[in-house]
């Protein structure tokens, strides 16, 4: 069949990955992935909690499970279809893997580990594979070294390597830099990104971190508990989310229901009432007056005050009472009941300086525009 031919790098060039998937599993931990997006050439993160099906939707694109219904296509080639009971061997699939404990090989040198998947290459043309992935990605000296006796990022680099040698259409990525402090991480990704421009393949990277979504996606999939709820551009769906469970993976520690007690089409706003009484002045979107909402604020989107602020273009400011203060490294996690409760993050100096403690009075400022409101 055509379209279980082996492609060139250059053919797998600009091919997207479209993929709908559906798999159950039963037992104790009972769970159906039922799921579909596309991915374009870059990177595509997929991002949710553990448990959500990122790395089931992995292993479905790799051939090492499959799935019961649905297909998976890179460009025009289909590398599965249940109706046509199409399944491209996992040899011949052309993806590329770098699993969450990147299973390298600690008794091989870097370079034995990079050439494992070229076995039916002779040696001299293994070597011209891995001898330019090797410099991409800064480890050509070291590849004489054993896998053991290498740093974590330098590992890192010699899984993404042996991943890139066989020239894949699509790579997969499981978390592969999680434990890196942040500035190994950046370089690794830079490199990587560098490469992929002269490869253009799609790359779809799972991570639980909302950094990682903000700083490394061309586009993000959102999954919660088996389904996509979101997907678009990290800044679309992360910063105006528009479902609870987005908005809670995007950092938004507020979300209070709500009701819309008046609206204001002349100057673009509404007044939402919260439990407690609190009234919100809020970005004006389609709702009726007694329409349900959800409003979610950022922590680090609200200021806090200990006398009245005056003079503000800010809309909201809200009386309050300090009830709590927790110290989470250099972020101190303030919370304050308005007649609800807010979470209010601080830095370290501004709580010595306000010599904030449980029981002050203060006030709460929030704009207008760091309410983001959701289906209720």
């Amino acid at each position: 069949m055509p379209n279980e031919d082996r492609l060139s790098p250059d053919e797998c060039k600009l091919s997207g990955l479209h993929a709908r998937i559906e798999k159950r599993f039963a037992g104790a931990l009972a769970f159906h992935l039922r799921a579909e997006f596309l991915a374009d050439p870059g990177f595509t993160i997929l991002f949710g909690a553990s448990g959500s099906g990122k790395t089931t939707i992995l292993e479905c694109i790799a051939g090492l499970l499959s799935p019961d219904a649905g297909y998976i296509a890179l460009g025009e080639r289909v590398l599965f279809e249940a109706d046509r009971k199409a399944n491209v061997p996992v040899p011949e699939r052309k993806v590329g893997y770098v699993f969450q404990d990147l299973a390298l090989f600690p008794h091989l040198t870097v370079n034995k580990n990079a050439e494992y998947g070229l076995q039916n290459l002779s040696a001299a043309q293994r070597q011209r594979k891995i001898a330019p992935v090797l410099e991409a990605f800064r480890i050509s000296h070291l590849a004489g070294q054993y896998a053991r006796e290498i740093s974590g990022g330098e590992r890192q680099r010699v899984a993404l390597a042996r991943a890139l040698v066989i020239d894949p259409c699509v790579l997969l990525l499981d978390e592969p830099l999680a434990g890196l402090d942040h500035s190994v991480k950046s370089r690794i990704v830079d490199d990587l990104r560098e490469w992929n421009q002269d490869h253009r393949i799609p790359i779809l990277y799972v991570t639980h971190s909302r950094e990682e979504v903000l700083s490394l996606g061309d586009s993000v999939v959102v999954l919660d508990r088996g389904r996509v709820i979101a997907q678009g551009t990290p800044h679309q769906v992360l910063t105006v989310p528009v479902h609870e469970t987005v908005a809670q993976l995007a950092g938004f520690e507020n979300i209070f229901d709500a009701t819309v007690d008046s609206i204001h089409e002349g100057r673009g706003t509404m007044t939402c009432r919260l439990l407690g009484g609190v009234m919100l002045e809020t970005p004006l979107v389609r709702a009726e007056v007694g329409a349900r909402l959800r409003v979610g604020i950022r922590a680090g989107d609200i200021l806090l005050a200990t006398r009245r602020p005056e003079g503000l273009s800010a809309r909201n400011v809200l009386r309050g009472t300090l009830t709590s203060l927790v110290q989470r490294d250099v972020i101190v996690a303030a919370g304050v009941n308005c007649g609800v409760g807010f979470e209010v993050q601080l830095t370290l100096a501004a709580r010595d300086a306000l010599q904030l403690a449980p029981g002050l009075e203060v006030w709460l400022v929030v704009k207008t525009h760091s309410c983001h409101l959701m289906a209720a």
